[in-house]
């Protein structure tokens, strides 16, 4: 690669980076409502990354598609995808073997911010697969467990069989993590349950069962965008959160992941670059929050 190529290719955002994937995890059944959900592990490579960073990932004969990265930065030996078939690309992903080779272009996106949250309380608000980019932020906090307060995590999903990582969360929990989970729809049995608080209803209802500090308590949100606007009021409106202090990551096809196409432009921004993180501060200014993205 020359000189001039190796500048243009800065952290390999225009040219894949080919990784190997290591094992694939079965995560969510196909029978979910969701849909099929899986967790490729790739080999790291070397690459480095921020929590809340995505990657443009390539199915050699299918296309590229952009997923986040649901492992921290701290798990210096793999990269974890958590992915749901979706679509052609994201469906030909789920049909690769462990050994295959996929092609990663990126980090892309600037990612969520963690130096200014040293002493704050974090809160957590997560909805369905929006708990894969989430998870990366938590899991490295909880590689620095001591420089935070008190983690909350309030996630909801459509029903039980679509709830991501129940297997981690004892250890979350073991780390002094607070969770408390919500479904749209019981099975009659999952809500009677001890292991967490559960409630049947969206996420945003979970805002009752907490109380926090709200001038210390910093709060990051991911899920369906209508899960991230109302979820984004309720900090506001019901916990008192400024919005300076609320973060979320916006929903677009980001294409080209460095502000060339065009497709993910929301008002003055491009999200594969600015982005996808924003506070909600941002968000006003963008004059997005009631509008889809």
């Amino acid at each position: 690669m020359n000189e001039e190529r190796a500048f243009f290719d800065h952290n390999g955002l225009y040219t894949p980076t080919l990784l190997r994937v290591t094992a694939i995890e079965d995560e969510i059944p196909a029978e979910a409502v969701t849909g099929p959900i899986k967790n490729f592990v790739l080999e790291r490579n070397g690459i480095d990354f921020r929590p809340g960073q995505f990657a443009q990932v390539t199915v050699f004969g299918a296309g590229e598609v952009p997923i986040s990265l649901s492992s921290p930065p701290s798990l210096s030996d793999r990269i974890i995808l958590t992915v749901r078939a979706a679509g052609f690309v994201t469906g030909a992903l789920h049909q690769i073997r462990p050994g295959d080779v996929i092609g990663f272009r990126g980090p892309c996106g600037n990612g969520f911010p963690i130096e200014p949250c040293i002493g704050q309380d974090i809160l957590f608000v997560a909805g369905g697969i929006g708990l894969a980019p989430l998870r990366g932020l938590l899991w490295e906090l909880l590689f620095r467990r001591q420089d935070f307060g008190r983690i909350l995590l309030l996630y909801g999903a459509r029903t039980p069989r679509d709830l991501l990582y129940q297997y981690q969360i004892p250890e979350w929990q073991e780390k002094g993590v607070e969770v408390f989970q919500s479904v749209d729809v019981g099975d009659g049995v999952w809500e009677k349950r001890t292991e967490t608080p559960r409630k049947v209803g969206v996420v945003t209802t979970l805002f009752q069962e907490i109380k926090i500090d709200p001038q210390r308590t910093v709060a990051f949100v991911c899920g369906p965008p209508v899960m991230i606007r109302f979820a984004l009021l309720g900090l506001t409106r019901d916990l008192h959160i400024a919005p300076e202090r609320c973060f979320a990551t916006l929903e677009r096809h980001m294409k080209c992941g460095v502000g060339k196409c065009g497709h993910c432009i929301v008002a003055d921004k491009y999200v594969c670059m600015d982005g996808p993180v924003f506070s909600l501060a941002e968000l006003e200014k963008m004059a997005v929050i009631e509008e889809p993205w």
